[in-house]
């Protein structure tokens, strides 16, 4: 199983980021062993903002394919979403506009965990409903939902770490979804 993991953020120390990587080595330590894990940075991905304009002179960004491509090639996805004002971060919208002009189904019907890390109490609520929102329309096979709020309560940096049982719980239960259906 080839899973694609990364944080929609493009900032350096991602809290998302962090809750990607950590779901990513609990699927592979507690439920798939053989799990090929890739990460990805947006870092790596990014590309001038899209317009139309932009599209009809210079073609679909090859960033772009690129990253949707790399969507393609894995079997699941593991994306952990900050959220910026209540929706998603410029940096993913961007990348994800671009990707929308190759096919609208750009999560390419990929089973999908959505997670939310924030520092207050709402843990992504009105991001992670975006997400469900727009499943039909963008191709995602959502299997989990989960949003961690009050992060600096909820993870422990020193031993790369959830620290509350029910944020554990619900991400072994999504990532039981997610190789199971």
């Amino acid at each position: 199983m080839k899973v694609l993991v990364f944080g929609a953020s493009n900032h350096s120390n991602s809290i998302n980021a962090t809750l990607a990587r950590y779901t990513a080595a609990r699927l592979k330590s507690e439920f798939k062993p053989d799990a090929d894990i890739a990460e990805i940075d947006l870092n790596d991905f990014e590309m001038p903002i899209y317009s139309i304009d932009r599209e009809m002179t210079d073609g679909v960004h090859q960033l772009a394919k690129d990253f949707y491509g790399r969507i393609g090639a894995a079997d699941a996805l593991i994306i952990s979403f900050p959220e910026y004002n209540g929706s998603y971060t410029s940096a993913w919208k961007n990348i994800h506009d671009w990707m929308s002009r190759i096919d609208m189904a750009i999560y390419q019907n990929k089973p999908l965990i959505a997670l939310s890390a924030t520092p207050g109490p709402r843990a992504g609520l009105g991001v992670l409903q975006a997400v469900e929102d727009t499943a039909p329309f963008f191709g995602v096979d959502l299997r989990g939902r989960i949003g961690v709020g009050t992060w600096g309560e909820a993870f422990d940096y020193e031993t790369s770490s959830l620290l509350r049982a029910d944020d554990i719980t619900a991400i072994d239960n999504a990532l039981g979804k997610l190789i199971n259906g």
